[in-house]
């Protein structure tokens, strides 16, 4: 998923998203644990994704925050 493409849901949403694709981390996880993941670059799809998701959270927060503050 694009960062503009992300920008442009909803905070909802894209909490709702952070939590799915935390869950999904959980699991590929466990699925390496248990010597079943074939596809290991799944992992490092699913850690961007939750940093970019985090990264456009914290943003809005930061922005939120300079709105009541002037």
């Amino acid at each position: 998923m694009k960062p503009s493409e992300v920008r442009a849901l909803s905070t909802d949403e894209i909490r709702s998203r952070l939590d799915d694709a935390r869950e999904e981390l959980m699991k590929l996880r466990f699925q390496q644990a248990m010597g079943s993941l074939s596809d290991f670059t799944r992992l490092r799809y699913s850690r961007r994704s939750i940093a970019l998701l985090m990264t456009i959270l914290a943003e809005r927060q930061q922005a939120a925050q300079k709105e009541g503050e002037a």
